[in-house]
């Protein structure tokens, strides 16, 4: 009976460890992002510019022919809830300032037949493509070391990264990446 108050201190002494460690990457994630969101981030080498993703419709999308322009690239997934939310408003994004420079293209970490599923009853107007596992991969080499989703990364047009965003998008958010990458 003496070693199950001693079991027992172990036990929160460990849980209480895990936690402490959790909101030490917690916070040092949190310092990160927000230093990512500032602008005069890296230059993406040219083997990010040469990826191909197969489309949900058919045919490739190119990284590369999206070079040039600012860039708002989301990474989701059908079973991500927050990813399907932020959808609609990405896509109205979209429609108003495509016209006005801004590139938008979604990427999807999921199977190909749920993605073409879920696009025929909830369609968007930009581009996506298939990322698949390779995404997972991909959105890691991005900076969102956990692989979270939603995910974020916006381009300005030289191709070096202006903001990361590891969760949701607000509406403030992409207003402010329009005022700061293009007037309009």
């Amino acid at each position: 009976m003496t070693s199950s108050p001693t079991r027992r201190g172990m036990l929160y002494g460990g849980v209480a460890a895990v936690a402490a460690a959790a909101g030490v990457g917690g916070a040092w994630w949190r310092e990160r992002s927000a230093g990512s969101n500032a602008a005069g981030g890296e230059q993406l080498d040219a083997t990010f510019w040469a990826q191909k993703f197969e489309r949900p419709e058919g045919g490739d999308l190119a990284l590369s022919s999206l070079r040039g322009k600012p860039l708002l690239l989301n990474f989701w997934a059908t079973w991500c809830p927050p990813c399907v939310e932020e959808m609609p408003m990405i896509d109205a994004f979209f429609r108003e300032h495509g016209g006005n420079g801004w590139q938008v293209v979604g990427l999807a970490i999921d199977q190909p037949s749920a993605v073409r599923k879920f696009l025929q009853r909830t369609p968007v107007t930009y581009p996506t493509g298939l990322a698949g596992l390779q995404g997972t991969e991909l959105v890691k080499n991005l900076g969102n070391t956990g692989g979270g989703l939603p995910f974020t990364l916006v381009l300005n047009g030289n191709g070096s990264v202006a903001a990361r965003k590891m969760g949701k998008l607000e509406t403030a958010d992409l207003e402010t990446w329009r005022r700061e990458l293009v007037h309009g």
